[in-house]
């Protein structure tokens, strides 16, 4: 009995220390017993409530909807529920009571999700009183929080780089906007490539948003120079998908004239006309890696502080 109590409370607890075989077997019983945890009893006995704080600015754009939505799936795989957040602000009442709404709710930690700079000093002043992961979609902030998040300089590269192998010298940028970091790296990753092929990099335009109405006004300013590109690396989809009508309306094919490729593959990108050539992100493994760091943290253990995960290109017809 002892033994089997201790294997349901690894499934429970530690599932990745289970045999598959095992784990399945236990799953399917609580399954079949309709087995609910109680989270009080174990808050309880353990003084751990299963609960994570996530720390938001409350952007509705695709990249930080699809990490938040991220997080709560890793916490749920790993037995943990999430409470939310949004701060719009960093002022120190701001962060003040929303570290006291958490503590007062018993959260075993902190994820603060950012792709702008606001809130990274907020989140220090988190992490001096419960553990504390930054998970920013871009550039590698300083200090010593730990960090999760998405390399867009290498997806940027990437992008940028197929254009290149597909014969395209004259390319283009529409960055998103560049207080986000998200837009910061992807701009380094554009112009890294250009310079390691020997070509021009001052072909750039930044949209005011993430809109594809931004990315249609920005086709404008493209088009202002001598020469149109003949290809444009768009910093999301939506970007690319404004600059497809625009460049449309103008009379220019895409990709005969000019290729375009964007940047997360929403859904639906299969679908533009024509079908887009993007980067795709890596949104869930993001959540499991902040999640990841952040119980390592929480346990005390020497654990890696930064982890950056690699997009991929999806290619299509663009």
């Amino acid at each position: 009995d002892v033994y089997k109590r201790q294997t349901v409370s690894r499934v429970l607890n530690t599932p990745d220390a289970v045999r598959t075989d095992t784990r399945e077997r236990v799953e399917r019983s609580m399954r079949e017993l309709r087995y609910r945890r109680n989270s009080q009893a174990r808050a309880l006995k353990t003084r751990r409530t299963g609960l994570i704080g996530v720390v938001s600015q409350g952007y509705a754009d695709f990249g930080p909807t699809q990490l938040t939505l991220s997080i709560e799936g890793a916490a749920r795989e790993r037995g943990y529920a999430t409470a939310l957040s949004v701060v719009r602000d960093a002022r120190p009442q701001t962060v003040e009571s929303t570290l006291e709404f958490f503590l007062s709710h018993g959260v075993e930690g902190l994820i603060v999700l950012t792709p702008v700079p606001a809130l990274i000093e907020a989140a220090e002043q988190l992490a001096a009183k419960t553990p504390v992961v930054v998970l920013t979609s871009g550039l590698e902030p300083e200090g010593e929080l730990r960090v999760a998040g998405i390399d867009h300089s290498s997806g940027a590269e990437l992008a940028t780089r197929h254009l290149v192998d597909q014969g395209r010298r004259r390319i283009a940028h529409i960055s998103g906007p560049m207080t986000w970091f998200d837009a910061q790296g992807r701009v380094q990753g554009w112009r890294r490539a250009l310079l390691a092929a020997g070509l021009d990099d001052s072909r750039m335009a930044e949209a005011q948003d993430w809109t594809a109405e931004a990315g249609f006004a920005a086709v404008e300013q493209l088009c202002a120079a001598e020469e149109l590109p003949d290809a444009v690396f768009a910093s999301n989809d939506f970007i690319a998908l404004g600059a497809i009508r625009a460049l449309a309306l103008r009379g220019v094919d895409v990709p005969r004239d000019v290729s375009v490729v964007g940047y997360d593959d929403v859904d639906g990108a299969a679908f533009f006309q024509p079908p887009l050539t993007t980067v795709a992100q890596p949104f869930r493994a993001a959540g499991r890696a902040a999640l990841t760091l952040l119980l390592d943290q929480a346990e005390s253990a020497a654990g890696r502080e930064r982890v950056f995960l690699e997009p991929r290109l999806v290619v299509r017809e663009s």
